[in-house]
């Protein structure tokens, strides 16, 4: 992502003041130190600053650019060279240990857990009828629907009236 670049809004508004400072008089002496000159001449050295930094922030941009472009280029180099030593020695050999590799014998095996096995569950018979009943007996023990508080409580008030 490239570098946001610099602007300065204090050198536009001195753009503008020396503009109008020219229609007054283009050599405009207020004192020894406010020449409309040196005034023109601060702006001009702000302007070369300015450019200065974005045309290194360009640069330092396309130097990121180039850092990661090798960066990826020797990642994948060094990938290809430890494949190559296994490739050539083995992956159990001290040269593939040497080239940065972890021995075949030195990895650690994850360990399965077995899952029990449960064992099957015997269905006691049930009657359609019996559990439309059960169902029924259920609803008619329920209570009446009471008022709560909206947080499913109810209210200390109603109890006690």
């Amino acid at each position: 992502m490239a570098r946001q670049k610099r602007g300065s809004q204090i050198l536009v508004q001195a753009q503008q003041r020396a503009a109008g400072l020219t229609t007054i008089d283009p050599n405009l002496t207020l004192s020894d130190e406010l020449t409309l000159p040196n005034y023109s001449a601060l702006i001009q050295k702000l302007r070369t600053q300015i450019d200065t930094y974005n045309a290194t922030l360009s640069t330092l941009d396309e130097l990121t650019r180039d850092i990661k472009a090798t960066e990826t280029l020797l990642r994948d180099r060094s990938e290809r060279m430890l494949a190559g030593v296994a490739a050539k020695y083995g992956k159990n050999s001290n040269e593939y240990g040497k080239a940065g590799g972890t021995l075949k014998s030195e990895r650690r095996r994850s360990t399965k857990k077995k899952t029990p096995i449960l064992a099957p569950v015997e269905e006691s018979p049930v009657k359609e009828s019996d559990s439309l009943q059960m169902l029924i007996s259920a609803l008619k023990t329920e209570e009446a629907p009471t008022s709560t508080n909206g947080n499913g409580y109810k209210p200390i008030l109603s109890e006690l009236q």
